[in-house]
């Protein structure tokens, strides 16, 4: 017996043997059990998603001897001729194989003339968007006024093209490309129904080579089984498509996670020498960094499916989010760059580089600051730092600034205590970030006493405060303090100074400090006397 392909022999022939589209199955299966049935439908969408197959579905709905419903009974001879496909009155037209309008015509001249067989006659016209403008002008008036007995299913993967005039003339249904676990969990029933030897991942990674078409599925499916001699391993679904070992990827976020330069570049060595797409390479870590950005966010069950979850769950605990959140754009731009690179393994490789040489930023405030200077990144070179922006004359050095009062009573290390007068610069340390640091900034000091510590909240900035908020600056100052404290927030007006009244005074003193070690220079002042310069002081910033 000849041998029939899967996408064939599987072939949904009922409304819920259908994979997904359940918004479509839901409308028509109420539009036909009430009897409101439209004279034309258009179902659109890409390739494999259930277009024709729900068209046919449909014509059988229609012309059923048990009658219209929405569960035809399969065995009557008008729903066995229309599975066959010689149903007389289920005319299939090909749209890009009749595009003359001599045609078109030919095809409408059979219209008024009663159904030989069935109920009504069906006109299923597949690729309709590839009629000429004379063929839809032909189509027009018969869809506008057609009679009782003929229905028309339209169907199209580019609905732009079809004129508006057909469109407000058909109900529209758009049918969606399907999620690869939809798609995963269908070959996995037909590959047990079937009989064959098949591993998990297998299915998944045809589920995702599919994107979104269930009939690409089974057609790799079909090639997938003749590749492992009646069997669907992942290694030979992998080989087959080119696919990348997941695993090879966690290896160079492993890598990338330890810092360790040397490992990352073996990695893509390995991975060029096996001749891996390296374009394929870097879309998979964009994925698995994804996904792990997902298990931080929801936890490992949300990617309970995956074979490498462990794996994933694993770094998701040991890079910070901020890393991941970077290291994914690195990805994606990385990619991108691809072709202009040198080669694909050089442009690879200064992708995973620029993930060892940027972290994320630490927005803390150093004690005695104003706030708004540059903050370097953890690991970055402090011993030459970038000579900082001088005045409008750029004088060669001079005696530094005399610099502004800083209290060190902070602590700079977990198990000291709080005062108000410490309370300014240990605020700064710490490392809050958002709306919460905004609130601990106007909270003014006002007593320790054991483990729970009194503070004032600036009634003008009580906007800010949450119980939310008040836990992160509670778990922060007791880390700080290597015990744990407990916050009291009362709310009015301060008596004293808040860490914010104080970064501001600081920075102010700074400014002025700057302004007048500029005005003392002797050479601004030789070029003042002799060229008639003028100091602007919104120009002058003080060196952090």
């Amino acid at each position: 017996m000849t041998y029939q392909v899967l996408a064939r022999k599987w072939r949904p022939r009922a409304f819920h043997e259908l994979v997904g589209q359940g918004h479509v199955v839901r409308a028509l299966t109420n539009a036909l059990d009430s009897g409101r049935l439209h004279h034309a439908y258009l179902f659109t969408g890409t390739r494999g998603v259930g277009k024709t197959t729900i068209a046919r579905i449909l014509a059988k709905c229609l012309n059923c001897l048990g009658g219209v419903t929405s569960r035809p009974c399969g065995e009557c001879e008008a729903c066995r001729s229309i599975d066959e496909g010689r149903f007389v009155d289920l005319i299939e037209v090909d749209a890009a194989s009749r595009t003359k309008v001599d045609e078109t015509r030919e095809l409408l001249d059979n219209v008024p003339y009663a159904p030989a067989a069935g109920r009504y006659k069906v006109y299923l016209i597949d690729e309709v968007h590839m009629f000429s403008n004379h063929s839809f002008n032909a189509l027009l008036k018969t869809l506008e006024e057609p009679p009782p007995h003929a229905k028309f299913l339209l169907a199209t993967t580019d609905p732009q093209k079809v004129p508006v005039t057909i469109l407000s003339r058909c109900l529209q249904f758009n049918l969606k490309g399907l999620a690869a676990t939809e798609i995963a969990q269908q070959v996995e029933r037909i590959v047990h129904s079937e009989g064959i030897e098949a591993e998990p991942g297998a299915a998944r990674l045809l589920a995702v080579a599919a994107d979104g078409s269930v009939r690409d599925a089974l057609s790799l499916l079909d090639q997938a089984i003749a590749f492992g001699h009646g069997r669907l391993l992942e290694a030979d679904v992998r080989e087959m498509l080119g696919t990348l070992d997941r695993g090879r990827v966690l290896n160079v976020l492993e890598a990338l996670a330890a810092g360790d330069g040397a490992d990352v570049l073996h990695q893509v060595g390995e991975m060029t020498a096996m001749g891996q797409d390296l374009d394929g390479a870097m879309a998979e870590l964009a994925t698995v960094l994804q996904r792990i950005a997902v298990i931080q966010v929801v936890g490992a069950e949300a990617v309970a499916e995956d074979l490498e979850q462990e794996r994933m769950t694993a770094l998701a605990g040991t890079l910070s989010r901020e890393d991941v959140q970077l290291w994914y754009q690195v990805a994606i731009h990385g990619r991108r760059d691809l072709p202009y690179a040198p080669d694909h393994r050089a442009g690879m490789e200064m992708a995973l580089l620029r993930m060892l040489a940027f972290r994320p930023a630490e927005a803390v405030a150093l004690p005695g600051s104003a706030g708004h200077g540059p903050v370097a990144a953890p690991g970055a070179d402090r011993t030459n730092p970038p000579a900082p922006a001088r005045g409008a004359s750029s004088p060669p050095p001079t005696a530094p600034p005399a610099a502004a009062p800083v209290a060190t009573a902070a602590a700079d290390a977990p198990g000291a205590e709080l005062t108000a007068a410490t309370w300014a610069d240990t605020v700064a340390a710490l490392r809050v970030k958002g709306l919460a640091r905004e609130m601990m900034y106007n909270m003014q000091f006002k007593a320790m006493e054991g483990d729970t510590l009194r503070v004032l909240l600036d009634h003008g900035h009580g906007h800010l405060h949450s119980k939310e908020r008040e836990g992160q600056v509670a778990r922060a100052l007791g880390d700080w303090l290597g015990r744990p404290l407990r916050l009291m927030v009362e709310f009015g007006t301060p008596d004293g100074e808040t860490p914010a009244s104080v970064r501001s005074r600081r920075a102010g003193e700074r400014q002025r400090s700057a302004e007048q070690t500029i005005q003392r220079d002797p050479n601004i002042r030789h070029m003042q006397e002799a060229l008639g310069a003028v100091v602007v002081n919104d120009s002058i910033k003080p060196a952090d």
